[in-house]
């Protein structure tokens, strides 16, 4: 990692939890849209939504692999 951004994510731990989602919502975007394609405000909404009930402790998070599991064991 650079310099530059090993100083961004420094920069970037400091900001309040609202803010640090905010910039990891726009940074993932850039990700994984394509040029010029944007969320559509119905997921931004539901994005921030889940996020909020995350923050709130309002949901259990469970490990991928442990939901995977047992959703193949009731398959089998």
């Amino acid at each position: 990692m650079s310099m530059t951004a090993a100083k961004i994510v420094a920069e970037a731990l400091s900001l309040s939890p609202q803010a640090r989602a905010f910039v990891a919502e726009r940074l993932l975007e850039s990700l994984d849209a394509a040029p010029g394609e944007e969320l559509s405000p119905a997921w931004r909404d539901e994005v921030r939504k889940r996020c909020q009930e995350i923050d709130d402790g309002a949901v259990e998070l469970r490990d991928a692999a442990d939901v995977l599991a047992k959703a193949h064991a009731a398959l089998a």
